[in-house]
Order: structure tokens, then sequence, then C-alpha cells
């Protein structure tokens, strides 16, 4: 797989509405179920099933549920290495679990400057990474396989 296909494969989920959990091109999917969907386009199968969560499940169970689950699936990388294709986990304030995601979409000199994500009120979009969520950058990973 190369970092070209993975693009490909994310913006076809473009428009797809934002549904919490869900993660079906163009019927519905959340920030994790939009991974989840360019995972199974470009790796095959998911690697662990997802359970069920709330919308607030991060505040109610202090875990790092994705940042842990990102470490067992995924290859960290360092966040200034970042390149298109690669993924980014956001905390959503300092000392709070991991909570956001999305693929980086574009980048210069490893630094991300655009990203596609799901979020609620907008569905998968592709966004400029402005100074309020590059401040929440908490790791980076590449999928595993990806030809360098």
């Amino acid at each position: 797989m190369t970092r070209a296909e993975i693009l490909t494969e994310a913006r076809g989920w473009l428009g797809t509405p934002y549904r919490h959990q869900a993660s079906v091109r163009g019927a519905g999917a959340d920030c994790l179920g939009f991974l989840r969907g360019v995972w199974r386009g470009c790796v095959g199968d998911e690697p662990e099933a997802v359970p069920a969560y709330t919308p607030d499940w991060a505040e109610l169970t202090g875990e790092d549920t994705l940042l842990a689950a990102a470490r067992r699936h995924l290859v960290e990388i360092p966040v200034g290495a970042v390149r298109e294709g690669d993924i980014l986990l956001f905390r959503m304030a300092a000392g709070v679990p991991a909570k956001h995601c999305a693929l980086v979409s574009a980048c210069q000199a490893g630094r991300a400057c655009r990203i596609l994500h799901a979020y609620w009120g907008r569905g998968v979009t592709e966004t400029r990474l402005v100074p309020w969520w590059s401040r929440r950058i908490t790791a980076a990973f590449s999928f595993p396989g990806l030809e360098v």
C-alpha cells in the first residue's frame, strides 16, 4: 500500500455524514469509524472488534483506550516526521485521554498542514490543521506495511 492509495481511499469518504460509532462510507462515520474504513480499504480486515462506546467515553473512563489501540496496531512515529497518509491523535484538553483522530492529507517538511477527519456537525471533511488542532496533537502513526 502507498500513501497515494491511502489518500485516495480516505478522500472517497468525503461527505460521509457524522454518525457516532458508524463506519460505513457514504452512510455515516465518526472519527474512529472513518479511520477503520480506511484501514479496511487499504490494509484488510480490522485487527480487533471495537466495543460500544458513548460520546463521553474518555471522560467517563479516564483510560487512554484510543492511544493504546493505536500503539497495538499502527506504527508510532515522531510527530515531526508525519507525511501524507499518516494518522494523528489528539487530546481535547491537557491531561485527558486522546479522543480524536485524523489522517494527514498534506504536509510540508514533516509538518502536517491539512487533515481528513470526521467530526460532529460536519461529517468527513478535509480541513486545514489550524493552531487549535495542532496544539492538541498527542501522537502520530503510520499504517503497517506502508511502502516508503
